[in-house]
């Protein structure tokens, strides 16, 4: 074999050793665990070790498709890694074999810092990295063996172990798989409500083409979490604890969960990540129990501040007791839009807290609260300097034109939705080009607790202008006109559109 083609064995040897390595640690996790996968490992340490102002960078570049461009990312620059190393191996076997094993640890040691790891979770990476070095002790010598012009046995070699690495991988996902809690979710028979919501007012919704609905349906409602993969949590499995600061700690197993009296509630959630204008906001009706009624049941003591609930995969997340107490329809949910929780959502059970940022609120495959202070307990974004209460901003959004539209002259509709949770929307005002500011019309709403659809029509003439909105609380307080990020505590500002009128 020439020079160079013994560096592109060596290439293709190591890039084989490298899918065969996450296709045995695919399959060691299907036995262990999804998260103690390689890639979600890293992954998983990399999100929470990332800087807040690169987490935000790719929330506004990728959306809620943020999570496959990591994993993607990861996986490319995996191959490239395992491509160099198996060149490296040609000529510094040694040396090779020294990074492969660093880079083993570090994802072992990545593993392991995931919340609810055990030692176990250690062995798919380091069976990964056997396996990987074991490919490419075969593969390099079958291509330094091949005479020059003949590369058979080698392809021969890495085609055997390139498809062994495809079926491993795939066989891991097919397992994996299996522990899918679909057929359960679809086999959950939800009671009727003890108290039902109110029909949703007849023009809650204008149904005017372009709008956001009022009811978001479940597979468009945002999903922001920092799950890589979704913990598949069987309902048969499913147990609640609450305990902490509480004379009588609960346990509530999920078929006791839908025997409690369950309330349904029309309410919108917001993201703390939304920027002004944004569109992770969603509205639903929710089914569940109330979280008031079960932490009376757990009998709270005094000095408590925050409930600090935990997610199956250990993420978590500190809300305020008051909020939980005031009357306001704070729920651990069951259903969404009349149907059990999406499991991206969820499933079996989460936390729906009107009001507040769902960072501070609405934790998804919620199993544990713990009643406490938070001077004794820190969640995962609180502890990351965002805002312990995370009150939801008075916000108006534009759907209606589009950014950039172009228009023709005339009477055009200005529309879109306007939110503050648990205080209510009472007016959304809008200008045009620093105009005077006009009052918009407000659809009805079911409670203070929904987003609010609004409409304008606006007398277009020629030229290119720019429209501002803004909304007026229930208490009479203004949205704020100071533009600010949103971290700590939520975006602020007055959201604008340009469009370009022309002649009809």
């Amino acid at each position: 074999m020439t020079h160079q083609g013994s560096r592109v064995a060596a290439l293709t040897a190591g890039l084989v050793a490298g899918a065969a390595g996450l296709g045995a640690a695919q399959l060691a996790a299907a036995f262990v665990r999804p998260q103690s996968a390689p890639l979600i490992a890293l992954g998983g340490a990399g999100i929470d070790r990332t800087p807040e102002w690169l987490k935000h960078w790719a929330i506004r570049q990728f959306g809620t498709h943020d999570k496959q461009v990591l994993l993607g990312s990861m996986l490319v620059g995996a191959g490239i890694v395992a491509a160099l190393l198996g060149l490296l191996a040609r000529t510094r076997p040694r040396l090779a074999g020294a990074l492969l094993g660093t880079l083993a640890v570090a994802g072992a040691a990545a593993a392991l810092t995931r919340p609810d790891a055990g030692p176990v979770d250690a062995l798919p990476v380091l069976l990964g990295a056997a396996t990987a070095a074991g490919v490419v002790a075969v593969l390099l010598p079958a291509a330094a063996r091949a005479a020059p012009g003949d590369r058979r046995s080698f392809l021969a070699l890495a085609g055997g172990a390139a498809a062994l690495a495809a079926g491993s991988t795939l066989l891991g996902r097919s397992l994996a798989g299996r522990k899918s809690v679909a057929k359960a979710r679809a086999a959950t028979r939800l009671p009727a409500p003890a108290r039902p919501a109110p029909p949703l007012p007849k023009a809650a919704d204008l149904r005017i083409r372009g709008l956001t609905p009022f009811t978001t349906p479940n597979r468009d409602f945002y999903r922001v979490d920092t799950a890589l993969v979704v913990p598949q949590v069987d309902p048969a499995d499913w147990k609640l604890r609450v305990h902490g600061l509480v004379d009588r700690p609960l346990e509530i197993t999920f078929d006791e969960l839908l025997r409690r009296p369950l309330l349904e509630a029309d309410v919108t959630l917001t993201c703390v990540s939304n920027e002004v204008g944004g569109e992770y906001a969603g509205n639903a009706r929710w089914l569940g129990a109330s979280l008031a009624d079960l932490l009376r049941e757990a009998r709270v003591r005094s000095g408590a501040d925050q409930v600090f609930s935990r997610s199956a995969d250990g993420f978590t997340v500190s809300t305020p007791l008051d909020a939980l107490m005031d009357g306001r329809d704070a729920l651990l949910a069951v259903a969404m839009n009349g149907a059990p929780l999406p499991v991206g959502h969820g499933f079996p059970a989460r936390m729906v807290v009107p009001g507040l940022y769902g960072y501070v609120s609405a934790t998804k495959w919620v199993v544990d609260l713990k009643v406490s202070r938070f001077t004794d307990d820190r969640a995962y974004w609180t502890e990351r300097g965002w805002a312990d209460h995370g009150t939801v901003r008075t916000m108006a959004r534009i759907d209606l034109p589009r950014p950039s539209a172009d228009v023709k002259a005339g009477r055009i509709v200005v529309a879109g939705v306007a939110w503050a949770q648990h205080r209510g929307i009472s007016a959304v005002q809008v200008r045009v080009d620093d105009g005077p500011w006009r009052t918009a019309q407000l659809a009805p709403v079911p409670n203070t607790d929904t987003w609010r659809q609004w409409v304008l029509e606006w007398d277009a003439v020629p030229g290119r202008h720019r429209i501002e909105a803004r909304a007026v609380d229930g208490t009479g307080a203004v949205q704020s006109g100071d533009n600010a990020d949103p971290f700590p505590n939520g975006a602020t500002g007055w959201h604008q559109t340009t469009v370009t009128v022309h002649r009809n």
